[in-house]
């Protein structure tokens, strides 16, 4: 196949193509800025039509990545790429004749702030979803999965929160808050919650497009983990002992944390900033959020290959090598 993957310049989109190439299918990347990795290559923006058309020139499939994930920026940011961007790459992909499309999607498009222990791929939905970016995920998934039909097959698929060397979304934010002695535990960090080393996220990815026609696939969305729950606390402590840093100690009640938040997020917005919390982030790290994977893995053929174990160790060998 010649597949197009979009948002290939961050670490899961260069992590997929990657993944893909191995299994013998012919890759594209699309992105704004130059990707680095050595495949074809087409650089433009997910709302500009011309340059879509130009990257979907012979394409079987198409794995869309490109979003606005981020904790800062305006509602209107967040629609227009997220959003519009995904409806301006289905319409381009139909019209050019691609076959199938793995949407990469967030199992926060189904949270609702209650705790998830031990779901699969819950609907999603705009109107419970947390925080603007949330709720712009689970439209843009509502939009691709009703695009599903018999001739342009489309999957979900939801990557809970990826991580890996190089990480600068997840581990860079823990890592530069420990720095500082800024990291602290919400109710002492026992909330049970599931990640994702990188390399498990892209082959998933890359099973999902070989999978995406079965008929136990197209039109679904499927969470994709380590299926290796662990507390805050302990991720937190292997995260900080990784960089050669303390672990956390101090512990911060829910309610404080929270309030803490919503006045962080004024105060910061307030001058276009990135807060150094928010409300969402405090009931991610205090609201257990754990999956079970035997539909993923029966679904994709696929199970994960690279334990958080051996994650750590190879993140711990990429801070040592500096």
């Amino acid at each position: 196949m010649r597949v197009l993957v979009t948002g290939a310049s961050g670490l899961l989109g260069a992590a997929t193509a990657n993944a893909i190439a191995i299994r013998g299918h012919e890759i594209v990347v699309f992105q704004r800025r130059a990707s680095g990795l050595p495949f074809d290559e087409v650089r433009g923006d997910i709302l500009d039509g011309e340059a879509l058309t130009r990257a979907l020139f012979g394409i079987d499939g198409v794995v869309h990545l490109a979003a606005k994930v981020s904790i800062t920026g305006s509602r209107s940011e967040f629609e227009s790429v997220n959003v519009e961007g995904t409806r301006q790459l289905l319409q381009s992909a139909k019209a050019a004749g691609v076959r199938s499309f793995v949407h990469v999607s967030s199992p926060s498009v189904a949270h609702d702030g209650m705790p998830i222990i031990g779901a699969g791929a819950l609907p999603a939905n705009p109107q419970t979803a947390r925080g603007v970016y949330a709720v712009t995920k689970a439209q843009a998934e509502l939009l691709a999965l009703a695009e599903d039909e018999p001739d342009f097959a489309v999957v979900a698929i939801r990557p809970h929160l990826v991580w890996g060397p190089g990480d600068e979304q997840l581990i860079g934010r823990i890592i530069a808050r420990a720095r500082v002695g800024r990291l602290f535990l919400i109710d002492h960090g026992v909330a049970l919650i599931d990640t994702t080393y990188v390399d498990n996220a892209a082959s998933a990815l890359a099973a999902a497009v070989e999978r995406v026609a079965e008929p136990t696939v197209h039109g679904r969305a499927f969470v994709v983990t380590n299926g290796e729950p662990r507390t805050v606390a302990e991720l937190l402590t292997e995260i900080t002992r990784a960089a050669g840093l303390p672990a956390p100690k101090r512990s911060v009640p829910f309610g404080a944390a929270y309030r803490a938040g919503q006045l962080a997020e004024r105060a910061w917005g307030s001058r276009g900033a990135e807060p150094p919390l928010t409300r969402f982030l405090v009931e991610q790290l205090a609201t257990a959020h754990w999956f079970d994977q035997r539909q993923t893995c029966a679904a994709l053929a696929w199970a994960p290959d690279v334990s958080l174990a051996t994650g750590f160790e190879r993140l711990t060998k990429w801070y040592q090598r500096g």
